[in-house]
């Protein structure tokens, strides 16, 4: 099986794209989804979202490099959150 590591990425430019975020993250390692929060009633950035790297590894040099990290004049807060994503052939399994 496979350990998907979720990351919180917040302070995002509310121009900031998933794809912009994607070339970003891949620096460290694989991206497998990406999630900008939006409000449902405009479509506007909350501001943060959700980035899943395919190893803990890869997720630490993420937090490491890119915490506090300049990025559209925002400096990015990124760090692991408190649920792990295990993939399996029933879908994720969500770990306290």
């Amino acid at each position: 099986m496979k350990m998907n590591v979720m990351l919180y990425i917040g302070n995002l430019a509310d121009s900031t794209t998933e794809d912009e975020l994607q070339t970003l993250f891949e620096q460290v390692g694989e991206v497998t989804t990406i999630r900008i929060m939006k409000d449902p009633s405009n479509g506007v950035s909350r501001g943060f979202g959700f980035l899943t790297m395919s190893a803990e590894s890869e997720a630490d040099k993420a937090v490491s490099r890119f915490n506090s990290y300049t990025f559209s004049d925002h400096k990015l807060k990124v760090s692991l959150t408190k649920s792990r994503i295990q993939s399996s052939t029933r879908g994720p399994i969500f770990e306290p």
